[in-house]
């Protein structure tokens, strides 16, 4: 086990992300964030919390997104469902999609197709936490990224919040 981003780093990369995002924002713009269900939530919640602080106002929308029964893998491995929490539509909105890791492109995948339930937005962004590099299967880029690293397929990425780390093994 190695650690790769231990909590101060923790805490440095999001506020960077979080100013990121917000140097990106068009203050006009009503952002709508969403959480991948299930890793990308504390990492979103996080973000989200900061941005309204920084922004002084709550335009905001934040919403958390299941993507279990879009996954392709479905039928091959048994998935939790998790709690899809979004009473707002995205079309014609800016969305940014949150995830802690970002390994094959998959998960993403998924979560595209899911977002389509609820309208078509004006564009799409990925914003993760740490992006694995060089095991991607589809053609899937973070926009923002807070640590980028080297990995192979038998590695695992592990974000520990009770730690406040993230760790490779």
């Amino acid at each position: 086990m190695k650690v790769i981003i231990d909590s101060k780093e923790l805490d440095l990369t999001i506020l960077r992300l979080t100013h990121q995002l917000q140097e990106d924002i068009d203050a006009n713009d009503e952002l709508v964030i969403i959480g991948i269900q299930p890793r990308g939530v504390k990492f979103s919640d996080r973000v989200v919390a900061q941005l309204r602080q920084l922004r002084k106002e709550d335009r905001i929308l934040y919403g958390l997104l299941d993507i279990t029964f879009y996954r392709d893998d479905v039928r091959q491995e048994l998935h939790v469902a998790n709690k899809t929490d979004m009473p707002f539509s995205i079309e014609g909105k800016r969305v940014i999609l949150m995830d802690d890791v970002l390994f094959t492109g998959r998960t993403v995948r998924a979560a595209l197709d899911a977002l389509q339930d609820f309208g078509r937005p004006a564009s799409v962004k990925l914003c993760v936490l740490v992006d694995r590099l060089y095991n991607r299967e589809l053609p899937v880029r973070p926009d923002y990224c807070g640590k980028a690293i080297d990995s192979s397929m038998t590695q695992e990425v592990k974000v520990s919040w009770e730690k406040g780390c993230v760790e490779l093994y």
